[in-house]
């Protein structure tokens, strides 16, 4: 067993996005913590592969962002469950901190 601490990954970079790679190395799936500083945007992107992506807002607020000019509200506790070839990506309000947890890892 191994415990993570999310609260050291505590850190923004004014104007942008801090990455934070939790676990890295599982054949099962990967945990990366992003930080955002308000305003900053984590561009909508997809990958041509099979599996799926989850992205949790653990603080803040913003938009999940998805393909054309789609945007949902995102709040603190929200998740996000896609394909990973869907596009998505994050658009933080405030500052925001978000958990990506990808499987198959890629």
């Amino acid at each position: 067993m191994n415990v993570l601490k999310l609260r050291d990954t505590h850190e923004f970079i004014p104007g942008a996005m801090k990455r934070t790679f939790l676990v890295e190395n599982s054949p099962y799936f990967k945990i990366i913590s992003f930080n955002l500083d308000a305003g900053v945007t984590f561009p909508v992107h997809s990958h041509d592969l099979d599996g799926e992506v989850s992205i949790q807002v653990i603080d803040g607020e913003g938009a999940f962002l998805g393909e054309g000019d789609t945007e949902i509200f995102a709040q603190q506790g929200d998740i996000l469950i896609s394909q990973i070839r869907e596009p998505h990506g994050v658009r933080a309000k405030t500052q925001m901190r978000i958990l990506v947890v990808i499987a198959p890892p890629i």
